[in-house]
């Protein structure tokens, strides 16, 4: 066994390099149990050194706070519009798709411009339908319902509703965290329900998150990563995240 010096050494070291640790992880590494791990990461947490989180800790704080449209939207915008480009390339002729609310969900938008063919956009952000309404050959339905001012969208049983009558190929979600075991997740209840609803109406689920929504945990959780089909980020995010990922699945495109 370790002494405790070794133990803790070795998990900032593990911490530093992949962004979080798993309790599991470092109880088959260390061959000590999962108490003497939580032990460890009680008293890390106390010296401020990293976040403990379930299962494991973080190096940043995982919990979210909701934040106005306006503030996320200056955040990491580079990024958001490169993943709003690689996402718009995934839209065929005459697709149906479904795009969730977020500011990378907005970026989507200004990046679709079909040239031709029709594209059908079904959406739960009112500056997402905005952008959309009077781009050529794209039709939009607006779900509705009560709206979430910090997000700009519509959320509630109406919404809900009108999505038990559809059905579409590809659905566009935007997520305020991605934890490796809680899965998907949004600081919103009502929101996380919704987004549900999204997931059971489309073929695949794309998730559009920059590198800063790993390790990072709201409120309501939306699915699991086994729902997840394919997620678009940018360099930030850890090569260790990357192979979890695609291991359990998840295809990843990385834009820069």
């Amino acid at each position: 066994m370790r002494s405790i010096t070794e133990r803790h050494q070795h998990i900032l070291k593990k911490l530093n390099e992949a962004g979080y640790v798993n309790v599991q992880e470092l109880s088959d590494e260390m061959k000590v149990s999962h108490v003497t791990i939580r032990k460890d990461l009680k008293l890390l947490e106390d010296k401020k050194l990293l976040f403990r989180t379930h299962g494991g800790g973080s190096k940043t704080n995982p919990y979210i706070s909701d934040q106005p449209v306006e503030e996320k939207e200056q955040l990491h915008a580079s990024e958001k519009q490169l993943i709003a480009q690689a996402a718009a390339k995934m839209i065929g002729d005459n697709d149906s798709i479904i795009i969730a609310s977020g500011t990378t969900m907005l970026a989507l938008a200004r990046a679709i411009h079909p040239k031709i063919h029709h594209l059908t956009v079904i959406t739960s952000a009112l500056n997402v339908a905005l952008e959309l309404s009077h781009r050529q050959h794209v039709e939009v339905l607006q779900l509705g319902g009560q709206i979430r001012p910090s997000s700009s969208s519509v959320m509630g049983p109406y919404a809900e509703q009108i999505l038990n009558d559809v059905s579409c190929s590809i659905l566009f979600l935007g997520v305020d965290g991605i934890d490796l075991e809680t899965g998907l997740t949004t600081t919103n209840l009502m929101e996380a329900r919704l987004n549900q609803k999204m997931i059971d109406a489309a073929q695949i689920t794309v998730v559009l998150a920059d590198s800063s929504k790993f390790g990072r945990r709201g409120l309501g959780k939306i699915c699991g990563l086994e729902h997840v089909q394919h997620i678009i980020t940018d360099g930030g995010i850890a090569a260790a995240t990357v192979k979890i990922l695609e291991d359990k699945g998840v295809n990843v495109t990385i834009v820069a």
